[in-house]
């Protein structure tokens, strides 16, 4: 079903970078969506009117949320599909994020106004009636939210949106209350006690659960998450590919919506390179990036002279020095200035959020142990962060 979807109301399903075909995915995902949750809704609204349930209620009023969720994604895409102007120079994507925020919102407020109601009824309990109707709504319900579930998850992977995804998940959380409706009314068959109001309290608080975790989620991407581990590995290979490139550091990724990804970093050549030559591969690699990974990459490049023997033995020295106080520690631009009294070892040192020791302190054990080869090295050390 989802794939004969595809191939009724997206043009090009296939050009996901396109912004168009991202806001025809959107308004397939929201149509389908709104279409789903008002049945949903009015169906088990009439039931849990009927049967005097309160978790069927909860658990209609949150696919009424679904719904209008839905409504604000469609206008979501329609404005995230605007290509870049003046005063948005890296487009509008990002409008995606923002428009999650506001579908978590919704949730939020849903699950507190469905846990309040919940709670009035366990301290009032009501009798619930069952009738099979009840028991078929609900679940035809299960049925079609695991269904809406595995199609916004395969939209979303499709065009790596994390709304469809957060959708998704929601769809699948739907399930969930709707089997604790289903099992409240079921048990109201064989006992009084107010199971019903115990359900809509749990139900309630299992949506406060997900709109928290689409609000982190979503709040992660606007406050600037690492790249993903498979990004930065396909670009990593394709710099290094080269065998002009011989190092890559101070990687920077950073991510203006979906569809516009912009990175830079600096590659290590040697300084005796034809550095003509080597522009125009560096001019390659930046193409071959943008028609491969869609990715907008600036690349510098750092000259090393990897011929001088001297130059070699200080930075194996500081490699293993820096590996006996933490093996996570990196260094690069490594360059010796040599005095007549002294010589400077000059390097960026990476050092990675988990590190237990501060920078003071990493410097003054490598200045320690490096007194221990000989007296007259000095370190010059600029300390670098990762953001990859």
């Amino acid at each position: 079903m989802t794939n004969f979807l595809i191939r009724i109301f997206i043009k090009q399903p296939d050009n996901t970078d396109s912004q168009k075909t991202r806001a025809a995915y959107g308004t397939l995902s929201s149509f389908v969506g709104i279409f789903c949750n008002i049945i949903l809704f009015i169906a088990k609204y009439i039931v849990g009117t009927l049967s005097n349930s309160i978790s069927i209620i909860s658990d209609a009023f949150n696919n009424l949320s679904d719904s209008a969720s839905c409504i604000i994604t469609l206008f979501g895409y329609k404005i995230s599909s605007k290509p870049a102007d003046k005063d948005h120079p890296f487009g509008h994507g990002r409008m995606e994020y923002l428009t999650s925020l506001i579908i978590s919102a919704i949730i939020v407020f849903v699950g507190l106004e469905l846990f309040k109601g919940s709670l009035q009824k366990l301290l009032n309990p009501e009798e619930v009636k069952f009738s099979i109707a009840a028991l078929v709504s609900l679940i035809i319900s299960i049925g079609i939210k695991l269904w809406l579930s595995l199609f916004n998850t395969t939209l979303g992977k499709k065009i790596n949106s994390v709304v469809m995804l957060a959708t998704a998940k929601d769809s699948r959380n739907d399930v969930i209350t709707t089997i604790s409706a289903l099992i409240a009314l079921v048990f109201s068959i064989f006992s009084d006690l107010p199971l019903d109001a115990l359900m809509g309290i749990f139900v309630s608080l299992f949506i406060l659960k997900s709109g928290y975790e689409i609000i982190k989620d979503t709040v992660d991407e606007l406050l600037g998450k690492p790249a993903s581990p498979e990004t930065t590995s396909k670009l990593y290979s394709m710099i290094l590919k080269n065998e002009k490139i011989i190092g890559v550091h101070d990687m920077i990724v950073h991510s203006y919506g979906p569809s516009c990804t912009i990175a830079s970093c600096h590659v290590e050549v040697k300084a005796t390179e034809n550095f003509v030559a080597v522009h125009e591969l560096v001019d390659k690699i930046e193409r071959d990036v943008l028609n491969e990974m869609n990715i907008l990459l600036t690349i510098h490049m750092d000259p090393i002279d990897t011929d001088d023997e001297n130059v070699q033995e200080c930075k194996n020295m500081i490699l293993e020095i820096i590996g006996n106080i933490d093996n996570a520690l990196h260094i690069h631009d490594f360059r010796i200035v040599s005095g007549e009294m002294h010589t400077n070892l000059i390097f960026d040192l990476v050092v990675p959020y988990k590190t237990k020791y501060s920078s003071d302190e990493i410097k003054a054990m490598i200045d320690d142990r490096l007194s221990k080869f000989d007296h007259r090295y000095f370190t010059v050390i600029t300390f670098d962060t990762e953001y990859i």
